[in-house]
């Protein structure tokens, strides 16, 4: 299956739309100990390390929702790799005639240039610590 993407500001609008997270679109957020620092607002963390045993419990969680989001931190590896695992899953455990119209999408960048551009809009980004990020600056 081929990835589709969402760009830092498709989906800043979509945050700032009347949707409601969670029953209109959810993002996905797969970073593991690089989860602290920051956040998109209203996203839910999903590890990578543990996504391969929790992905049933969050199709069946999402499975009315028509716009799943997924990214970490630059959405090269881990983001896209949980959009396929879930996208699997989801036609696996799909039953019949209960499937809703959905889109799975892949944040371009990830949270890294998600941040950069939004990270002093509390409407778009929560729980950000300036002193994490300081410190990726600096290494």
């Amino acid at each position: 299956m081929p990835l589709s993407y969402i760009d830092p500001d498709e989906l800043a609008r979509i945050i700032k739309s009347d949707k409601v997270p969670h029953k209109d679109y959810i993002v996905v957020d797969v970073r593991d100990d690089d989860y602290i620092g920051g956040n998109i607002k209203s996203s839910h963390n999903a590890p990578s390390s543990q996504f391969l045993m929790n992905v049933d419990q969050l199709v069946e969680k999402t499975k009315d929702v028509p716009m799943i989001i997924f990214h970490c931190a630059l959405s090269q590896q881990r983001g896209p790799k949980a959009a396929r695992i879930y996208s699997e899953t989801r036609d696996n455990l799909q039953l019949a005639g209960k499937d809703t119209d959905h889109q799975i999408l892949v944040l371009r960048g990830g949270f890294t240039e998600f941040q950069a551009k939004f990270r002093n809009d509390p409407g778009l980004v929560e729980n950000w610590d300036p002193d994490v990020w300081a410190a990726e600056w600096t290494s």
